[in-house]
């Protein structure tokens, strides 16, 4: 589901996950509505997969819509890196 290199963005709410995949589906972004990683934490339950190739394009959208991620974590071998 989550490739190395790709991003799980995680959102303060189940509101603003779904806000943010109606943008990014109507934007063709490859992205994946998932259930969050046992690794990470999250009260939403719910995160975007973005694809690494995407991710400019797809974090540009969210802060233009006023959408950005509360956490941005970057799947590792092993792990994540947090990114904010």
């Amino acid at each position: 589901m989550v490739k190395k290199g790709d991003l799980v963005a995680i959102f303060h709410s189940i509101h603003r996950v779904m806000k943010a995949e109606k943008l990014l589906k109507s934007a063709d972004a490859d992205i994946l509505l998932i259930p969050v990683p046992r690794q990470l934490s999250s009260d939403c339950g719910l995160a975007i997969r973005i694809a690494a190739e995407d991710r400019a394009r797809v974090l540009a959208l969210l802060d233009e819509a006023r959408l950005s991620p509360v956490e941005l974590h970057k799947k590792q071998e092993g792990g994540f890196e947090s990114l904010s």
